[in-house]
């Protein structure tokens, strides 16, 4: 039996991380160097906007985008993607999953998620009724930020039905950090994952990315500068 290849240590000149590393990274960039967390949503969201507008102008696909986006930071950082791609000129609609009952989406989830709706996003609280599958139906290509390093285990409800919708749509996917389903630093999938053209992950590149058996989730893989100090970078080991 041949044995599986090993994740690289390196991927284009950076150190490949888990997500502990990611955590660390972000924790040190406010505590240590001064980016506020809200800076580094805002640079995350913008650098996805232009590599999808890139992503849809090389194929040829209408400017309509599809965003689907998850409670947490992922979240946060497509709905600052979908505010940058409508300011771009593209036609934008957001399915957002529900808080849990009787909890609020983070603070920065909600400052996103403010200023996409100041600045005419058309957001929608995912469910039944919401339109997902026909929003698919006619877009160009959709936008997966639901799920981030931070999640473990089996996608479920609002999340694992959008999942899916997205898979079934058979339009081109483009994920944020990673696609959703997948274990960041193992590559497995634990349930339903997203099947991605183009994966644009945040700072460094994952370890799970990187393994054999996600290839087919991950599609193409780049990595996007949000503006990490440089001092920091350098002080990154690979996982």
């Amino acid at each position: 039996m041949t044995a599986e290849p090993e994740t690289p240590a390196s991927f284009q000149g950076l150190p490949v991380v888990d997500a502990a590393a990611m955590r660390a990274l972000d924790f040190d960039a406010t505590a240590r160097f001064g980016v506020p967390s809200s800076r580094l949503m805002e640079n995350a969201g913008r650098a996805v906007a232009e590599e999808t507008r890139a992503f849809l102008k090389a194929r040829g696909a209408a400017p309509r985008l599809v965003v689907c986006c998850g409670r947490g930071a992922n979240g946060g950082d497509g709905l600052v993607a979908a505010r940058c791609l409508l300011a771009a000129g593209a036609s934008v609609t957001v399915f957002l999953c529900p808080a849990k009952a009787g909890t609020e989406y983070p603070e920065l989830v909600r400052s996103s998620l403010d200023a996409a709706r100041r600045a005419g996003v058309d957001v929608r609280e995912a469910g039944p009724r919401a339109g997902l599958k026909d929003a698919l139906a006619s877009c160009g290509a959709a936008l997966d930020a639901l799920l981030g390093t931070g999640s473990r285990g089996k996608p479920a409800g609002a999340i694992h039905h959008m999942i899916e919708e997205l898979n079934r749509s058979g339009k081109p996917v483009v994920a944020l950090d990673l696609p959703s389903g997948l274990d960041p630093d193992t590559g497995e999938r634990g349930g339903a994952c997203v099947a991605a053209a183009l994966t644009l992950t945040l700072g460094l590149p994952k370890r799970g990315l990187l393994a054999a058996g996600a290839r087919r989730f991950v599609g193409e893989l780049k990595v996007l500068d949000i503006g990490y100090p440089a001092e920091l970078l350098r002080e990154v080991k690979p996982a």
